[in-house]
């Protein structure tokens, strides 16, 4: 079959700006994709984080000229450089106004106000350069809301563009709750015209949803683990688009998200004191007592140390740690957090870090090096999310021989099997219920295991660590794709 012309164009891609797992997808799919032999481009803004020395971005000649409605034409950079260790080509969009700033798309937990002309402004710049770059693509793969402009924006202003008359688009949903609100006024900048402010396309209580608007116009959807492809067609976890999702689940699809093992090996890792792999475990508690003096814990092997790497909010389950720790605190172990996110959860967190220095240690921020050290040195690892639409952590652990301790939520139920210590069975142990009970129950579990059940620990590592979670499954992303251009799925809007 003939390759595909592949534009990937999303908020964040990993090595170059991260906030969440969003940005391994876009950093690893597209390698995954240029080794099957189709020519992939990506497409996200350089915000100020974004070194243009460090990863050699050349600025394109010219300028970049964006209609933004009724702002008029707003002109912007554009850089290119390439995913490390490829060569697939990255375009950076520069503006300063919009992107230079420290965050990406708030500071201290305050959302931008401008958020919608910003993501809009990006999602025409990434229309315009495409024209500029001379690159028709088959397909547009798109990411949350941030670009969620652009199935619109194919099906409007540009359907009638002979750059652009065959090109597809696919709405990948990382995470649902976060949509794209905004104030009907943006109808105005996005420019596609008044008679798409309907309760069918963008309009939602009298302001415009952008992701509404793109789960609409897209070719098809997906979603990053078939569980959370069903979930976000409930009322529990649709986050009120469940009818729309529903009325739309013919173009549905759940693809679960893999991870680059050229990264998150530790038989490869180039962050962990002393790599190991399955027939070398040893090197795992060296990796356990670098992480201990790295963070200041006292070196014991003699508890199980458990991990946790995630943003500190309410999805991640933060909460239900908060009422669980004062009672970790009485046990024999040590935990290490990592992470940033609402300021209460880093105050509490700290401050109990400060009382016990021996048994918890919190380090508010993101270091990837750290991540790394944790994932290799931790016996467990913690993820009791209220809803994961994939997660990568806990296969990041697998990997890593680090059991993780997870709620049966999306893409966790999806990726890990419970232990069965009768044929020892299983990668990693599981709860149901979203409560502090829940989660301390299963963690009494898996801290008995550790202690008291040596050949169970064993066989759960042994069996996690021969999982393979890679992305191979840029094959389904193929087969979605050409069943996009081939008009299988459903016809325009």
């Amino acid at each position: 079959m003939e390759p595909l012309k592949i534009l990937v164009a999303a908020s964040e891609a990993v090595p170059f700006a991260k906030s969440g797992g969003l940005a391994d997808v876009v950093g690893a799919l597209p390698k995954a994709l240029r080794a099957l032999g189709h020519d992939v481009r990506v497409i996200i803004p350089r915000y100020y984080v974004v070194d243009r020395e460090k990863y050699g971005l050349k600025r394109l000649d010219g300028a970049l000229g964006v209609g933004m409605g009724i702002m008029g034409e707003i002109w912007c950079a554009v850089y290119e450089g390439v995913i490390p260790g490829s060569d697939v080509p990255v375009y950076f969009i520069e503006h300063e106004g919009y992107f230079g700033r420290k965050g990406f798309y708030d500071e201290e937990g305050m959302s931008y106000t401008d958020n919608d002309n910003r993501f809009v402004f990006f999602s025409k710049a990434v229309m315009q350069l495409a024209k500029k770059l001379r690159f028709h693509p088959d397909v547009i793969h798109t990411n949350d809301w941030h670009t969620a402009a652009i199935p619109v924006l194919l099906n409007t202003t540009y359907a009638f563009d002979p750059d652009f008359e065959n090109t597809g688009s696919l709405l990948t949903i990382h995470n649902l709750q976060h949509q794209g609100k905004f104030y009907k006024g943006v109808m105005d900048v996005l420019g596609v015209g008044w008679d798409h402010f309907t309760a069918h396309e963008l309009e939602e209580y009298d302001g415009v949803n952008l992701l509404k608007g793109g789960i609409v116009h897209a070719d098809a959807i997906n979603a990053v683990s078939q569980k959370y492809a069903d979930e976000i067609c409930t009322s529990e976890y649709g986050w009120g688009l469940e009818r729309l999702i529903g009325e739309k689940r013919y173009k549905l699809h759940g693809i679960l998200n893999g991870i680059d093992y050229d990264e998150w090996s530790p038989a490869e890792d180039i962050y962990i004191a002393q790599r190991y792999d399955t027939d070398s475990l040893e090197g795992k508690e060296l990796c356990k007592n670098d992480l201990q003096r790295e963070v200041g814990l006292p070196e014991r092997n003699d508890v199980p140390l458990i991990g946790f790497v995630g943003r500190l909010v309410e999805q991640k389950g933060i909460e239900m740690i908060a009422h669980a720790i004062w009672r970790l605190m009485s046990w024999d172990i040590q935990i290490v957090m990592l992470g940033t996110g609402e300021k209460w959860a880093e105050h509490y967190f700290s401050d109990i870090a400060a009382k016990y220095p021996d048994k918890f240690r919190c380090i508010i921020g993101y270091r990837n090096d750290l991540a790394h050290k944790i994932e290799a040195g931790s016996d467990l690892f913690l993820m009791p999310s209220l809803f994961e639409p994939c997660g990568l952590n806990q296969i990041y652990s697998l990997r890593y021989g680090t059991l993780p301790v997870v709620r049966a939520t999306g893409g966790l139920d999806d990726t890990i099997e419970n232990y069965h210590n009768d044929g020892r069975n299983g990668t990693g142990f599981k709860f149901y219920d979203a409560t502090s009970d829940a989660l301390l129950g299963t963690l009494a579990w898996a801290v008995d295991v550790w202690y008291n059940d040596k050949k169970g620990l064993e066989a759960l590592r042994q069996n996690g660590m021969r999982q393979r979670f890679s992305w191979e499954v840029a094959a389904k992303y193929e087969s979605l794709y050409r069943r996009i251009v081939e008009g299988r799925l459903c016809s325009r809007y």
